[in-house]
This record gives C-alpha cells, sequence and structure tokens, in this order.
C-alpha cells in the first residue's frame, strides 16, 4: 500500500467515526431527556405535593428534582420529629413511631431515586451534547485532511 493510499482512506475512515459519534450522540441525547420526561410525568402521576412547611416549593407537585429533594428533607424533618429525633435504626421495636418513621423513610427513598434518575437522564443527555459536538469535530477534521494539499517536491538526501 502506496504512502498516497493510506492518506487517501484516513479521512473515510474519519468521516465514518465522526457519523457513528453524532448518531451514538443524538441517542444519548434523545434518551436522556426520555428518561427526565419518564420520571417527571411518573412523579406528577403520584400527585405528591411539598408540604407547605418545607424549606422550598411549598404546595408545588413534585415533578422536578429539586421538588423530591425538597419533600425528602421536610419528611425526614417530621419523621424526626414525631419520633423524639431518633432515626429508625435507634427506635425500640416496640414504640409506636417506628412505623411511621420507617414510611418516612421509604418515602425518602423512593423520592431520592428519582432525584437520581434525573441525575442520570441529565448525565446521558449532557454526554450526548458532548458526542454530538465531538462528532462534527471530527467531521471538520476530515473534511480538512480531505482537502488536496499542495504537492512539494520530495528533497533527497546524497
Amino acid at each position: 500500500m502506496s504512502n498516497a493510499a493510506a492518506v487517501q482512506s484516513k479521512p473515510a475512515h474519519i468521516k465514518l467515526l465522526a457519523i457513528i459519534v453524532i448518531v451514538f450522540g443524538a441517542v444519548f441525547a434523545v434518551a436522556g431527556t426520555g428518561t427526565w420526561i419518564a420520571v417527571s410525568t411518573n412523579l406528577r402521576a403520584e400527585q405528591i405535593t411539598v408540604s407547605e412547611d418545607a424549606a422550598a416549593f411549598g404546595g408545588e407537585t413534585v415533578d422536578t428534582p429539586w421538588e423530591a429533594w425538597a419533600q425528602a428533607d421536610i419528611i425526614n424533618k417530621h419523621a424526626l420529629a414525631g419520633s423524639g429525633g431518633k432515626t429508625y435504626a435507634e427506635l425500640d421495636k416496640e414504640d409506636p413511631a417506628r412505623a411511621s418513621v420507617m414510611n418516612g423513610s421509604f418515602l425518602r427513598a423512593s423520592l431520592f431515586t428519582s432525584v437520581v434518575a434525573f441525575g442520570v437522564g441529565l448525565l446521558v443527555f449532557g454526554l450526548g451534547v458532548v458526542f454530538i459536538i465531538t462528532g462534527e469535530a471530527l467531521r471538520r477534521i476530515a473534511v480538512r485532511v480531505e482537502a488536496p494539499a499542495v504537492a512539494t517536491p520530495a528533497v533527497e538526501r546524497v
């Protein structure tokens, strides 16, 4: 294989790589957006409202990670207030507050899971954008490499 043939094949490989990276970027961006929308829609369907005494978003329907976090935080405060400041693990097995604190822990865990799902959706979307930008940069590099270079005479050493 001549050196000229090797140089000629490089732009095609770079173009193919650029297309693959852009396609994966688009898939990631769509998947991240879809995840965000799915989590938001499912949370909204639960009709959870942030408690009025929460630090933020009081009275709002939980359908964003910030509202889920605020509701999880106020659930914790309510559970601790009802248990005299003790967590589920610290309560005696016969303590009547134990069931309420346990339910609060489960609710908080569920809300924090949705916060993580929102984060994963955002991460995947962000990776998609980075892939699209990288693919476009590769495509532009391929166009430049493909452009005919000015031939320079080879100088032989004697």
